[in-house]
């Protein structure tokens, strides 16, 4: 076994990656959450196939908040030429860059950095746009999909928990004038959780409704924002409505 598989199997990992010879790294959650991992792609690459249905030679794509790179390895494995993962923890970098190094795959690297301090402009646009697990993670999630939407020239996919929904007519400055409510925020408490591997960076985050995150979204500038149907078989959270898996165009 080389160093570079040695050191794979001798630490714990988020997601299951099978490495070259056929072995599954272990994992820090003893499998539990490998559902999740499954049901997101099955979803993600039904829908790349759709939206590509002649293959992905020559696109570009970039995962956003790509953890430890699991689904940028997985659309690299399709055949989308070119992809980039950025994540603002250098050890998920460290991780993503590893397995990258073991699968020999020269189209896919990734790089450290904050979402919010991307320098759009630098990157260009992508085919592929994905944000996965990082919308309910973040203080300032509207900036979030506006930088989505200014890194995407095709299809953005974006995976969220969600919250209850609020709606209806609010007073707004007076009783005599009332706007719309269009969907709600939730405000989750992670400040004591900074550090963890799958938590906020700042600790605090706005949860979107469905409605408040199909709202943003075609405000932020997306259009045929489509909500993803998850299969019978899939994860709770996604079966049941609790997170979301949301498809638009640029």
């Amino acid at each position: 076994m080389t160093d570079a598989l040695q050191q794979a199997m001798d630490r714990e990992w988020f997601y299951p990656y099978q490495l070259p010879g056929g072995d599954v790294v272990p994992s820090y959650h003893g499998g539990e959450l490998d559902h999740i991992h499954a049901t997101r792609w099955g979803m993600l690459e039904r829908r790349l196939k759709a939206e590509h249905p002649h293959g992905f030679a020559g696109l570009k794509a970039v995962d956003l908040a790509a953890h430890q790179g699991w689904f940028a390895h997985q659309m690299a494995g399709i055949g989308l030429t070119d992809v980039l993962g950025i994540d603002a923890r250098e050890r998920h970098v460290r991780d993503a860059s590893l397995m990258a190094g073991l699968q020999g795959n020269d189209g896919l690297s990734f790089q450290q950095g904050d979402v919010f301090e991307i320098d759009t402009d630098a990157l260009g646009t992508f085919d592929v746009v994905l944000m996965l697990g990082l919308l309910y993670h973040v203080e300032n999630p509207v900036g979030a999909l506006r930088v989505a939407r200014q890194l995407c020239s095709g299809l953005c996919v974006i995976e969220t928990q969600v919250a209850p929904n609020m709606s209806g007519m609010l007073d707004y400055g007076s009783y005599r004038f009332v706007r719309p409510m269009k969907g709600s925020f939730a405000i989750i408490d992670e400040m004591d959780d900074t550090e963890g591997p799958e938590a906020s960076v700042t600790g605090i985050c706005l949860v979107p409704s469905l409605e408040a995150l199909v709202w943003c979204m075609e405000k932020v500038g997306f259009r045929d924002v489509e909500v993803l149907p998850p299969p019978t078989d899939g994860y709770e959270q996604l079966v049941h409505g609790k997170r979301v898996m949301v498809a638009a165009r640029a």
